[in-house]
């Protein structure tokens, strides 16, 4: 069984890894095609691209203009600790030992735009470009043209070792488009999370991307090797809705929460 997960927008190359284990990403030459389109963008260009401030632009046609390989611990950090934000902050990183991030290599892919399918412990540096972002590169004017075929080949190798071939979807839709679901060599598991308020529930997107984080740190902490275990997920008191799910879409529910302060 494997997670699949979106990166962030949001990154910390400042605090330092609690682990010397770390991998090199294995589309690094794909990598290196982007960057090297991405370097040719002056600031206005990217903040077009991007439809970001001017302050973020600046700083992402830095960003650009510093990424060289080789990657290593001093210019690069594990994707996992680099990565911040909601989906992040629903998983007690911190708290894994060697033996955790083991099983997370071999169960975790994260769904990015510059470097395809990311083991959490592969090595990233600084950058920002979102999936849907309409890069015009060698191999068309997207990264969903870019990327092809190439991360669902990953996923499936990935797929080969697992006890139960299961991909268990937690990313978001503008990543999970990179998959190519018929191509997928197994069952696609995708799951929601939904807040229940005077009777009706909804997917409230604030609440939903720390859940993400936080089954995908339920699945890799407790060692989950059959999907069938995942319905006990429990965290932050969200529960299986047998009413709600199907075969390939499960739904957790929850009372929806009151605005801190209330």
């Amino acid at each position: 069984m494997i997670i699949t997960l979106s990166p962030s927008k949001g990154q910390d190359f400042d605090s330092p890894t609690p682990s010397t284990i770390y991998t090199l990403p294995e589309q690094l030459e794909d990598s290196q095609l982007l960057v090297n389109e991405a370097k040719k963008l002056d600031m206005e260009a990217v903040r077009e691209l991007m439809d970001v401030s001017e302050n973020i632009s600046n700083l992402n046609v830095q960003r650009f203009q510093d990424w060289s390989m080789p990657f290593d611990t001093n210019n690069a950090k594990a994707a996992l600790f680099a990565f911040k934000g909601d989906v992040y902050s629903g998983i007690q990183k911190d708290k894994y030992d060697d033996g955790d991030l083991t099983y997370a290599q071999e169960h975790l892919r994260i769904l990015s735009g510059l470097y395809g399918a990311l083991r959490p412990m592969d090595l990233i540096q600084p950058y920002r470009l979102e999936m849907k972002t309409k890069l015009p590169n060698p191999r068309g004017d997207n990264l969903y043209q870019f990327w092809g075929e190439s991360i669902t080949e990953k996923l499936n190798e990935s797929l080969k070792d697992q006890e139960e071939k299961t991909l268990v979807n937690l990313a978001s839709n503008e990543y999970y488009k990179s998959v190519k679901p018929k191509m997928i060599d197994g069952k696609i598991l995708n799951i929601s999370f939904k807040e229940v308020k005077e009777g009706k529930s909804r997917i409230l997107a604030v609440y939903a991307k720390k859940a993400r984080g936080m089954m995908t740190d339920f699945i890799l902490r407790n060692r989950i090797e059959r999907s069938e275990d995942i319905k006990d997920f429990g965290t932050a008191g969200y529960s299986f809705s047998k009413a709600e799910s199907s075969d390939n879409q499960w739904v957790f529910t929850r009372p929806q929460p009151k605005p801190a302060g209330k």
